[in-house]
């Protein structure tokens, strides 16, 4: 074989594993952490107990989840939250599904009083996802449910 035959090959070989790595490194560049087969529900207390308004969502991030950060707001209020306001909001509990996805769940238990003063009509639940590596992603209406009396 000769040695411009050899050399070429030799740069072809260079340039293709280059495009290889190239790809490699974008495949595996950090990612936001994603929020998905997310679901709201509001039960109406009963004479029988407490109500309640359930988020359940399942969250994954290479690096794994550190928080979620939840809070339902009614339509009619026109609130519209920020990130940065979702910051104080209540932690959702969550509980590792798989190496990168957890499902988180965030409960709020609703007496018959609280109940009575909730807006009647649709709601919004507002997320903030935070991963162990710091990304975050916030999603301004994750789910979406009905609140009736």
């Amino acid at each position: 074989m000769s040695k411009r035959i050899l050399f070429s090959s030799l740069i072809g070989a260079v340039a293709l594993g280059g495009v290889a790595a190239g790809g490699l490194a974008l495949a595996s560049a950090p990612a936001e952490p994603t929020l998905e087969n997310g679901s709201a529900r509001y039960v109406a207390p009963s004479d029988g107990g407490a109500g309640s308004f359930t988020y359940t969502v399942d969250v994954s991030d290479d690096s794994g989840i550190r928080d979620l950060k939840v809070l339902a707001w009614p339509a009619s209020s026109k609130l519209d939250p920020t990130e940065a306001e979702l910051g104080s909001a209540e932690s959702a509990k969550c509980q590792s599904a798989s190496d990168e996805t957890t499902r988180c769940t965030y409960t709020l238990k609703v007496t018959k009083r609280e109940a009575a003063e909730l807006a009647k009509g649709t709601w919004y639940v507002s997320a903030l996802a935070t991963a162990e590596d710091g990304d975050s992603t916030f999603v301004p209406r994750a789910a979406t449910f009905d609140v009736t009396h």
